[in-house]
C-alpha cells in the first residue's frame, strides 16, 4: 500500500518530490522516482508483500521501456503469476507489483481484468519509440484506492491525495462551489468531483489512456446481473453453501501479507463472521479491534457487543475508549488526514489509529450491508416504490410519483429514473439539495443553482434494469459507499500508515450477490424496518446471517439488533469542542472564509444549540471550515 504522484508532459521532479513528500503517511517504509523527457513517476512504499528491497518502485520491465507505480494489493497475484510463468515470463521478485507489471506486458490494455484487489495504477509504456509513448491511470472496480489528477497547460499531475496535488504547487487552491454544494446536500462529493476546481478523480473501474493523440476514459468492469449463471434458481440451502466457499476464499485471499493482519470488529454480523472466518484460516488468535466511548456519551457504542464476540471466537481484542481529551487531541490530525471533508470518518480515524499500534493491515465489514441489502433504506425505497399511495413525502414528490407510477408497482419492473432517485436521496442525505443551496456564500450561490437528489445521483444509479433492490444496492456502492465511507476510510486509515482491506468488496462476491434472488439477502421487504428490530426480525443480510450461525450463538440474531456505529458528536460539539466550534462557526471566521452565507451558518449553529437541529449539520460545516484552514489554505 502506498502513495503515487507523477506528472505527464510536465516534466517538474520537484513538484512530484513535494507530492510525494506530503504523502509520507502512505509510505513510510520506501521512495523512489523515475524521470524521462515526458514523464515523471514517484512512490512513498507501505510494504506489505515482499518487503524486501524488490519491492521497491517504480518498478521497470521490457528492458526499462514500461514502468509502474502501484498503489494497493492484488490478491490473486500468486495464481496469475504462475499463469505468466507458463508463458515463458520470469520472476525476479517476491512482490505482487511485479506481477501487475508483467500482466500488462503480457495482456495489454485489457489486464485490468485480470486483477482481483484494491489498487491504483499509473503504467508509462515507450515500447513505440519517440512520439508513441502512452501513459495509463487505472483504479480498481469499487474505487477502494484514490487516484486524482489535474490538467496543468498540455500537461497533466497526479497523486494519491489532494494534499499531493496542492503540494505540487502546480494546482490552484480553490474551492469548486458546485461540489461543495453536493458536500453539503449529500455529506459527501461524488466522484469524479472533487472539492478542488480543476481537480478529478479517475472513476472506478476505468482507465485513463493519455498519448500524443490526447487523452481517452475507458471502462473495464460494470455492475451486472447474473454473471453466476444459473444461482438465482439453486434451493436456498445450496445457495448458502456456495456464498459460504466464496466469502471464505475472499477472506483467505485478503489475509496474504508479509506483516502482521488484524481486523475491525465492531459486534455486528458482517465483522463478525469475517472474525470468524479469519480465526478458522489462521488457526490462532487474530488481533481485532474496537471503538467504545466514555460513559454517558450520547453515542450508539457496540464496543461491549464487539468484545464479547471476541471473547467467542478468542481474538486477541483491544477496545480503544475515546474520551473527549482524545477527541480534542486528535481533532486536527483528522482534518488534515481526511483529506476532503464529509459528514462521517471518526470512527474509521480512531480505530485504525488503535490498529495501527499493533498490525499493517486490517480487515474491515464494510460491503456487507450494500451487497447483502442491510441499511434500513433499502426495504423502506422498495415499499415506497410499490405502493406509492403510502408513502409519506414532499407534496412534489407526491404529485411526481402520482403522474410517473401506478397504485402498484411490480418489484422487477423497471420504474422511473427520476422517481426512484428522488426517492432513494431522500432516504440518506444531509441538508439535501435545497437548503445546500441556500447555505453555499452570496457569490457562490450565483454561479450555482439547485440541484435535486435526482440530478446528483444519476451517475451513480447503473443497474437501471434490475430489481428495484439490487439497483438500490448499486446506486448506495457507486454513492454514499464510495464515496464516504470507501473515501474516508481509506485517508483515515493511511494517515496511521494502515492498510484496510474490505472482503466483502471482492468482484467475486458482489457477482455473486447480483446473482441471488433479493430474498436471499432480505427476507421481509414490503415494509419500514424497526432499527431496534432483531436481525431475525428485520429480515435483513438473511443468507450473511445464515453463515454465521455457524459461528456465533443463536441469541446473537433474535436478541441482537442490526445497529448503525454512532459516535457521541452531540456530546462533543456542546462539550470539550464547543470553543472550537463556536470560534470556527462564528460569523466573522465564516464571512472571512467565503464558503457558507454567515447568517444561515449562525441559525444552523443556534437551532443545534437548541436542540433543534441534529449534529450533523453543524459538524460538517465546522470539519470543513477547518479542512479550509489545515489543508485548502496550509
Amino acid at each position: 500500500m502506498c502513495g503515487i504522484a507523477g506528472t505527464y508532459r510536465l516534466r517538474d521532479v520537484d513538484a512530484v518530490g513535494r507530492m510525494v513528500a506530503a504523502m509520507h503517511h502512505r509510505g513510510p517504509d520506501d521512495t523512489g522516482l523515475y524521470a524521462d523527457d515526458g514523464v515523471v513517476l514517484a512512490q512513498a512504499r507501505l510494504a506489505i508483500i515482499d518487503t524486501s528491497s524488490g519491492g521497491h518502485q517504480p518498478m521497470a520491465a521490457a528492458e526499462g521501456l514500461v514502468q509502474i507505480v502501484y498503489n494497493g494489493e492484488m490478491y490473486n497475484y500468486r495464481e496469475k503469476r504462475q499463469l505468466l510463468e507458463a508463458k515463458g515470463h520470469r520472476f525476479t521478485t517476491a512482490s505482487d507489483t511485479e506481477v501487475v507489471l508483467k500482466l500488462y506486458v503480457e495482456f495489454g490494455e485489457s489486464f485490468w481484468n485480470h486483477l482481483r484487489g484494491i489498487f491504483a495504477i499509473a503504467i508509462y509504456d515507450r515500447r513505440d519509440g519517440p512520439g508513441r509513448e502512452k501513459l495509463l491511470l487505472g483504479r480498481d472496480q469499487f474505487g477502494i484506492k484514490p487516484l486524482l489528477y489535474a490538467r496543468v497547460g498540455k500537461g497533466i499531475i497526479f497523486a494519491s491525495e489532494l494534499k499531493g496535488l496542492l503540494a505540487s504547487g502546480l494546482v490552484e487552491r480553490k474551492i469548486d462551489s458546485r461540489s461543495l454544494q453536493q458536500l453539503l446536500s449529500l455529506g459527501s462529493v461524488y466522484q469524479p468531483r472533487t472539492l478542488v476546481e480543476g481537480v478529478e478523480s479517475i472513476p472506478a473501474a476505468h482507465f485513463l489512456r493519455l498519448d500524443s493523440e490526447g487523452s481517452k476514459i475507458t471502462r473495464y468492469w460494470s455492475y451486472e446481473n447474473d454473471r453466476v449463471a444459473g444461482l438465482r434458481t439453486l434451493p436456498y440451502q445450496e445457495q448458502v453453501e456456495r456464498f459460504a466457499a466464496a466469502l471464505t476464499q475472499s477472506v483467505k485471499l485478503q489475509m496474504i501479507a508479509d506483516v502482521p493482519v488484524g481486523a475491525f470488529l465492531s459486534g455486528g454480523v458482517d465483522s463478525s463472521l469475517i472474525v470468524a472466518l479469519m480465526a478458522r484460516e489462521a488457526g490462532g488468535h487474530v488481533k481485532t479491534y474496537s471503538v467504545g466511548f466514555e460513559q454517558g456519551a450520547n453515542a450508539t457504542d457496540e464496543s461491549h457487543e464487539a468484545a464479547e464476540i471476541a471473547r467467542l471466537l478468542d481474538t486477541d481484542h483491544t477496545r480503544v475508549v475515546i474520551g473527549a481529551s482524545d477527541m480534542v487531541a486528535h481533532l486536527q490530525n483528522f482534518t488534515r488526514g481526511i483529506d476532503q471533508p464529509s459528514v462521517d470518518g471518526l470512527n474509521s480515524y480512531f480505530v485504525s489509529h488503535a490498529a495501527a499500534q499493533g498490525v499493517t493491515v486490517s480487515l474491515s465489514g464494510t460491503g456487507g450491508d450494500e451487497l447483502f441489502l442491510g441499511y434500513p433504506w433499502f426495504a423502506n425505497v422498495q415499499k415506497n416504490m410499490v405502493n406509492p399511495a403510502a408513502t409519506v413525502a414532499p407534496t412534489r414528490l407526491r404529485r411526481l410519483m402520482a403522474r410517473l407510477l401506478p397504485a402498484q408497482v411490480p418489484t422487477d419492473t423497471a420504474v422511473d429514473g427520476t422517481l426512484f432517485r428522488e426517492m432513494f436521496g431522500r432516504q440518506y442525505h444531509c441538508f439535501g439539495p435545497s437548503m445546500a443551496n441556500g447555505l453555499l456564500a452570496g457569490a457562490r450561490r450565483q454561479v450555482t443553482q439547485e440541484r435535486s437528489f435526482d440530478e446528483d445521483l444519476q451517475g451513480a444509479d447503473e443497474l437501471t434494469g434490475g430489481h428495484l433492490l439490487d439497483r438500490s444496492s448499486v446506486l448506495c456502492l457507486n454513492g454514499y459507499t464510495r464515496n464516504q465511507l470507501l473515501r474516508d476510510i481509506d485517508a483515515c486509515s493511511m494517515i496511521h500508515s494502515l492498510e484496510v482491506r474490505v472482503p466483502f468488496l471482492d468482484v467475486e462476491i458482489a457477482d455473486f450477490a447480483l446473482s441471488l434472488p433479493t430474498s436471499a439477502k432480505l427476507a421481509v421487504s414490503d415494509r419500514t424496518l424497526d432499527p431496534t428490530a432483531s436481525y431475525a426480525e428485520s429480515g435483513v443480510k438473511k443468507i450473511v446471517c445464515d453463515v454465521a450461525r455457524r459461528y456465533l450463538p443463536a441469541d446473537f440474531f433474535t436478541a441482537r439488533a442490526k445497529r448503525g456505529f454512532g459516535l457521541p458528536y452531540a456530546d462533543w460539539l456542546r462539550g470539550p469542542l464547543a470553543e472550537i466550534f463556536n470560534d470556527t462557526l462564528s460569523e466573522d471566521s465564516v464571512r472571512r472564509g467565503g464558503l457558507f452565507d454567515p447568517a444561515v451558518a449562525t441559525q444552523i449553529r443556534q437551532d443545534f444549540e437548541n436542540q433543534l437541529r441534529p449534529w450533523s449539520h453543524p459538524w460538517l460545516l465546522m470539519v470543513t471550515e477547518l479542512w479550509r484552514r489545515e489543508v485548502l489554505e496550509a
